[in-house]
């Protein structure tokens, strides 16, 4: 299994932040987990909403929790509402079911970690993540 270095989590970081920029996306705050779900980068722009950093490290936990992607934990909010109630529980409560959540997988498909941001719409978050995760050369999988 390949490890999530800090040379790759700031990567990640900034090519998600580069991609924000070159999208006109709204400021972002950027959260890396590793596999265990423990933190191994926040990043928050400035002008940022208070909560940044706690939906999205809400979006890379909930990933790296369930072993699914962000689209994945929106898809069982809708159909087993029960099942995401529990997962909060279970979570402490650091569950955000929504897309910008993506897993980070290395090339044979193992799981390294999830990245979170939050800032823009749903969409545009994950396409941040996506770009961040593919520049530093893993897969991203996004649960859709």
């Amino acid at each position: 299994m390949t490890n999530l270095t800090l040379a790759s989590v700031r990567t990640i970081v900034d090519k998600a932040l580069a991609y924000a920029h070159e999208k006109s996306f709204k400021p972002i705050g950027v959260v890396v987990v590793d596999a265990r779900g423990a933190v191994r980068m926040t990043v928050v722009e400035d002008n940022t909403a208070l909560l940044r950093a706690e939906i999205a490290h809400g979006k890379a936990y909930g990933c790296v929790a369930v072993g699914v992607g962000g689209r994945m934990l929106q898809k069982f909010a809708v159909e087993r509402p029960h099942f995401i109630t529990a997962l909060g529980g279970l979570t402490h409560d650091r569950l955000t079911p929504v897309p910008g959540g993506v897993l980070i997988r290395d090339g044979s498909g193992a799981l390294i970690g999830a990245v979170g941001i939050s800032g823009d719409t749903s969409d545009n978050d994950e396409l941040a993540a996506v770009a961040g995760i593919e520049a530093a050369g893993f897969k991203a999988d996004t649960g859709a």
